[in-house]
């Protein structure tokens, strides 16, 4: 029997109101499960991401999480629209089989989106 069936994160956040406007607007979250001044959730199709707030910007700037996509070109393209793809995380092949790019969001967390090829 399969005991794990998916995994969420849970990211750092600085300021949980700045980080609820940033995922809406630059990332396209379209629904909230819940927000206060401590803790959000945030959706967008089948991915589900939680933040905690927290006072020391070292957390979010040293923690990354990765989403599996589909059509991972015309994701790209929309979060270079926004301006958030990460000068460093360009669209790239990588040797093991996976097209991905990075973004940073507002407090410093990266995200990496990638497609198997």
């Amino acid at each position: 029997m399969e005991h794990m069936q998916i995994a969420v994160p849970v990211l750092a956040s600085l300021n949980i109101d700045k980080t609820v406007d940033f995922y809406q607007t630059k990332l396209g979250f379209d629904r909230l499960g819940y927000k206060d001044k401590d803790y959000a959730v945030l959706c967008r199709d089948k991915i589900e991401i939680h933040f905690w707030k927290c006072n020391d910007k070292i957390h979010p700037e040293n923690t990354s999480c990765y989403i599996r996509v589909h059509n991972v070109d015309g994701l790209h393209a929309e979060m270079k629209a926004a301006g958030v793809v990460h000068p460093n995380g360009p669209l790239t092949n990588q040797p093991w089989n996976i097209r991905e790019f990075a973004i940073l969001d507002a407090d410093g967390n990266m995200i990496k989106f990638g497609e198997n090829i």
